[in-house]
């Protein structure tokens, strides 16, 4: 089922016959097994009940995604734009049940109904239009995205409570985004297997123009076909969002390559003509299994994606050499003998499983004895100087108190770093240090923590709608209002500036645009020009600057939401930054206090992230050792500036 069912060339029989069977003809299978065993006997954490439903949660959006894709790429074609479908899905129903009173459950029609429309503008473009799938669901990708930011103006929208319920568990251990996943499954193999449009994908994937001299309508079922995807987008996207409590503009960014990933290791072509929904959903838990796994074995964030990557072409290519060694496909819709073969070599794998990870447990036995000693540290991002220096800080004193601390990664993914703090949970870490992606999305995985009995800190952003035991953080808004006062001043009260924004959706990007919009409210003068998002990044920070000085070329000042835009600024600026025009940035990161220090940067507002870092592993082993820890601890910003930058240390 992770592949096409087959039937081999060989005659081995018996026991052995069949499980070299089960393992040479079912490649994808055959890598979940592997990797179940793997990480059984790797970490004593894995192989727990919460653990395991938390892989299932984890798998359950991409998996719902990867179904949709799979109608798609079995018939041929492909289909980008799910993951942007799915934010913008769950954006119309937040926006439509919070904002507009619309009543919940018609609100949940209209974010299918997004989807659809989604869906069946990509099918028209591609049947009508003769635009190739790539190009037209990459333009929805675009669009898509765009609705969600310009709906949501670029913030997270609280969901409804009786919505959000599709992120709980039923009886307090069974996860609904699992019931879910195993629903929408069944409903895509009946689809499959069972259905015209399911046996018309079949013949458009093997040979679309002898489909059509056959007799079926081609470009009807390809708006079919594509709607489908729509709607299970639109699905995942409801599953995300209530899982996470809010409707992101920026979620589920990526995840289309996630779901086209599973449906390519579950065995599909994209060649077309061939795939299964089984087959999808073992591809959505291999990459489950392998994020979970990973996290729990401290694996570098930056080596996971390497190690991804690598088993990703590894299982495709076990799958292809398979093929190759002789064994021949047989044709979709087989027969109910063909069906009970294969529900036999399911169950055979079950047992096979089974016996080598139940012999495995016993290397583990007592494995979270030292747990009290384990810290876990989620940081929204590895990809920005400012955490890194968190990271630092954290790990520095971390080995100074003789704590285990594990860091991961959630790249600004909500839903990544929810999945992170479950594994934490699970895996029974002493204490946990948050720096959320988004204060609302983190609430859920916290509200876990604490009702575990696990100590959480958050550090630089607070987490709302749960407990946390202290918040360690410098104050954004004070920050952004200390920036607009330094560039005000520096140009004497007069003078046109634009503002590099952050990543919209983003706690960090918000407060500090308010902070500037406070202060610049004492300094009438200043006439801002230009907002415009430059997503924390220093190559967006030097495009988007460059465009502006096209249309703003006498401007005289730029306040950045962080240093690394700031950077990019200074770049697009060439010889006028620090002569014709001040640039303020914010966090003080080392290549910002080089550049404050060489005199292209005016002053960046700096928080003193080792401090965050070291302070935060502090007070989690104080709540970890039953210690009195301050609700609030705020570490001091300052502006720096040529004049102070030799004395400052982050």
């Amino acid at each position: 089922m992770a592949t096409d069912t087959l039937k081999s060339t060989s005659g081995a029989g018996g026991a052995a016959g069949g499980l070299r069977r089960l393992l040479l003809e079912n490649g994808a299978l055959t890598a979940l097994i592997v990797l179940v065993i793997a990480m059984s006997a790797l970490s004593g954490d894995f192989l727990t009940t919460d653990n395991l439903l938390n892989v299932g949660v984890q798998a359950a959006v991409t998996a719902i995604l990867a179904f949709g894709v799979t109608f798609v790429i079995v018939s041929a074609g492909i289909d980008l734009s799910v993951g942007s479908v799915a934010a913008l899905s769950a954006t119309v129903l937040a926006w439509s049940a919070t904002s507009h009173g619309v009543p919940a459950g018609i609100a949940v029609l209209l974010a299918v109904a997004t989807g659809i429309a989604a869906g069946l503008v990509n099918g028209f473009l591609i049947a009508y239009g003769k635009l190739p799938p790539f190009i037209a669901t990459l333009a929805m990708l675009s669009v898509a995205r765009g609705l969600s930011l310009v709906i949501s103006e670029g913030s997270p929208i609280a969901f409804p409570d009786s919505v959000s319920h599709l992120g709980d568990t039923l009886g307090g251990w069974l996860p609904v985004p699992v019931l879910v996943m195993v629903v929408m499954g069944l409903i895509g193999a009946f689809v499959l297997g069972r259905t015209y449009i399911g046996r018309s994908m079949y013949a458009i994937g093997g040979n679309e123009e002898a489909a059509r001299l056959s007799g079926l309508r081609v470009k009807k079922q390809k708006l079919a076909i594509y709607a489908l995807s729509g709607v299970f987008a639109a699905v995942a996207g409801v599953v995300l969002a209530a899982r996470l409590s809010s409707a992101q503009p920026q979620a589920a960014d990526g995840y289309e390559l996630d779901a086209i990933a599973a449906v390519v290791i579950g065995g599909a072509s994209l060649a077309g003509g061939t795939g299964k929904a089984s087959g999808t959903l073992i591809g959505a838990l291999i990459l489950a299994v392998l994020r979970n796994g990973l996290n729990l074995l401290n694996v570098s964030a930056f080596w996971q994606q390497v190690v991804i990557g690598v088993v990703i072409a590894l299982a495709v290519l076990f799958d292809t050499l398979r093929r190759k060694a002789g064994a021949t496909p047989v044709a979709s819709g087989t027969s109910q003998g063909g069906k009970g073969k294969q529900a036999g070599t399911y169950a055979l794998a079950a047992v096979v499983t089974v016996a080598i990870v139940g012999a495995t447990s016993f290397l583990h036995t007592g494995s979270s004895a030292s747990s009290a000693q384990r810290m876990g540290l989620s940081l929204s991002t590895l990809n920005n100087p400012f955490f890194v220096q968190i990271r630092a800080g954290a790990q520095a004193e971390a080995k100074k108190l003789g704590v285990d601390l594990t860091v991961t990664d959630a790249q600004n993914d909500a839903s990544q770093q929810a999945n992170q703090l479950q594994n934490f949970t699970s895996s029974g870490v002493g204490a946990i240090i948050v720096n959320p992606v988004d204060s609302d999305a983190a609430g859920n995985s916290v509200k876990a923590a604490d009702k575990a009995g696990i100590p959480v800190i958050a550090v630089d952003r607070g987490v709302n709608n749960a407990k946390t035991d202290a918040l360690v953080a410098s104050d954004n808004v004070a920050g952004g209002e200390l920036a607009a006062k330094a560039i005000a001043e520096k140009l004497g009260g007069k003078g046109r500036i634009v503002i590099l924004q952050g990543q919209a959706g983003t706690s960090a990007a918000r407060e500090r645009a308010q902070g500037f919009a406070n202060g610049l409210k004492a300094y009438p003068g200043i006439q801002v020009v230009a907002q415009q998002p430059a997503d924390f990044d220093r190559t967006k920070g030097l495009d988007v600057m460059s465009n502006l000085l096209q249309a703003h070329p006498d401007v005289q000042g730029v306040i950045a939401a962080n240093d690394e835009m700031a950077l990019g600024a200074v770049k697009a600026l060439g010889a006028k930054a620090g002569k014709s025009v001040s640039v303020v940035g914010f966090d003080g990161t080392p290549d910002g206090l080089k550049a404050v220090e060489a005199g292209t940067l005016y002053a960046s507002v700096a928080q003193q992230p080792t401090q965050l870092g070291r302070i935060a592993v502090d007070n989690a082993l104080k709540a970890l050792q039953g210690e009195k820890v301050e609700q609030t601890v705020k570490v001091p910003v300052k502006v720096v500036t040529k004049e102070n930058v030799a004395g400052f240390s982050g």
